[in-house]
C-alpha cells in the first residue's frame, strides 16, 4: 500500500473530517502566537520582488475543511504584520505588503471540491490554487515558495514497509495492523521507523528546493514522548482494539485472514528526539524554534462516539479500499463497544502522546538536494 491512496472522509457530513477534526483545529491555534512572533522575527521582507511577485505560501497535506483556511490566515496576517511594520523604514521605502498566492496541497483523492468552497465561502484576501500530488515528492519548481506549512501530516508513511507484508520476513506483522499494537514483534517498529527516516528526508529535500533561501516553514506533528515505548501509548490501545475487532471479524468468517494478515495501518508516531535529529541530520533548515504545543481537549471528557468518529474520519478509507464498504459499519461499532470498557479515555495515564511544533529557515549557505 501506498500514501496515494491515503485521505479523510470528505463532504461535510456527520462522518466528514471536516466536522471531526477539531483536536486537529486546536493545534493550529495554539500555533498562532509562537508562529506571528517568529515570522515577525525571521521573515526578510526582501525576499520577493516587490513590484510583480506575489509571496507563495503551500499548506503541505491541507486536507479539507477549516483548519487549513484557519491556519493559512495566520499565517497572512503575520506576514501581513511584518511587511506593515516595514512600510515606514526609510532604508527600504518601496516594501509594500505583497498580494499572496496560496497552493493547497495533497494527494489527489483529496476532497479538494468541499475545501474550496469552504475557502471561497470566507472569501479570503489572496489568490488559491489546489496542487494535487504526494509532498514527498517536488511539487513546485525551484526557489518558488516563501512560507511553507504542514500540520499533522508527517505521520502518514508513503507506504507501508514492504518487509511488514513480506511472510519470510521477521517483521511480518501478523494478526495486527500496526507496529504498536500488543505483541508486535520489534522488527514491526524497526521497519516503520525506516520508513519514517526515508519520507522525512524526501520531504525535507523536497521543501529544501522548493523554498527560496531564507524561506519558512512551520511543522506541527503528533509524536509520543521521548522514553515512552510505542506499546504504551494511546493510539497503540486504539490500534490494537481496532486491530481485534478485525481478528473477531475474520474468525466469523467475514473476511480471510489472508486479507487481514495483508493490512497494516500507514502512521507512524515519531519522537520528539527522533524528529529533531532528523531536521538537524539533514542539514538544509535552521531550526529555530522546536517545542511542545499544549494538548488539546485536555480539559473535556470525551465521550465514546466522539472518540470513534476521530478515528473513523481518518482510517475508514484505508479500511474500505482492503476490506470493502460492507465491513465498515460493523467495524466501528465493535470498536465503539470495546473502546467503552477500556479506561484508555478516563485515565490520564494513557495519555503519553505529545503534538510538537517545529519552525524552520531554510539555510542560504547549503547547496539544494538534487541542484
Amino acid at each position: 500500500m501506498d500514501n496515494q491512496k491515503i485521505h479523510m472522509n470528505g463532504g461535510d457530513g456527520p462522518n466528514s473530517y471536516a466536522n471531526n477534526s477539531e483536536y486537529q483545529k486546536q493545534l493550529v491555534g495554539y500555533s498562532k502566537i509562537v508562529m506571528a512572533e517568529l515570522i515577525e522575527q525571521e521573515l526578510d521582507v526582501g525576499i520577493i520582488n516587490p513590484d510583480c511577485s506575489p509571496f507563495c505560501v503551500a499548506d503541505f497535506g491541507c486536507s479539507v475543511g477549516g483548519n487549513t483556511y484557519l491556519a493559512v490566515q495566520n499565517i497572512i496576517e503575520a506576514v501581513e504584520t511584518k511587511y506593515k511594520s516595514n512600510e515606514q523604514d526609510q532604508e527600504n521605502p518601496q516594501l509594500q505588503v505583497p498580494e499572496f498566492l496560496v497552493f493547497f496541497n495533497d494527494l489527489v483523492q483529496n476532497d479538494f471540491n468541499t475545501l474550496f468552497n469552504y475557502i471561497h465561502g470566507n472569501k479570503p484576501n489572496y489568490f488559491t490554487t489546489g496542487i494535487p500530488g504526494s509532498f514527498y515528492g517536488r511539487v513546485f519548481p525551484k526557489a518558488f515558495l516563501h512560507f511553507a506549512h504542514s500540520s499533522m501530516s508527517l505521520l502518514y508513511l508513503s507506504r507501508i514497509p514492504e518487509e511488514v507484508l513480506d511472510r519470510k520476513s521477521a517483521a511480518w506483522d501478523k494478526g495486527r495492523i500496526h507496529y504498536s499494537s500488543s505483541g508486535a514483534a520489534k522488527e514491526v517498529e524497526a521497519a516503520y521507523s525506516n520508513q519514517f527516516r526515508k519520507d522525512i528526508q524526501a520531504f525535507l529535500d523536497a521543501r529544501a528546493q522548493e523554498l527560496v533561501p531564507g524561506g519558512l516553514m512551520a511543522i506541527i506533528t503528533l509524536t509520543i514522548l521521548d522514553g515512552v515505548l510505542p506499546s504504551d501509548s494511546p493510539m497503540a490501545i486504539n490500534f490494537t482494539i481496532l486491530g481485534s475487532c478485525l481478528q473477531d471479524m475474520a474468525n466469523m468468517g467475514i473476511m480471510s485472514e489472508e486479507k487481514l494478515n495483508s493490512f497494516n495501518l500507514p502512521y507512524y508516531y515519531t519522537s520528539p528526539m527522533e524528529l529533531e535529529t532528523l531536521i538537524k541530520t539533514h542539514g538544509c533548515f535552521d531550526i529555530v524554534r522546536f517545542e511542545k504545543l499544549p494538548t488539546p481537549l485536555r480539559q473535556v471528557v470525551i465521550d465514546v462516539q466522539t472518540a470513534v468518529l476521530s478515528v473513523r474520519v481518518v482510517t475508514e478509507q484505508l479500511f474500505q479500499q482492503h476490506f470493502g464498504k460492507d465491513i465498515t459499519e460493523e467495524l466501528f461499532q465493535r470498536y465503539a463497544e470495546k473502546l467503552d470498557s477500556h479506561p484508555v479515555l478516563k485515565d490520564d495515564k494513557y495519555r503519553t502522546d505529545a503534538s510538537y511544533f517545529a519552525f524552520l529557515k531554510r539555510k542560504t549557505e547549503t547547496s539544494k538536494p538534487g541542484s
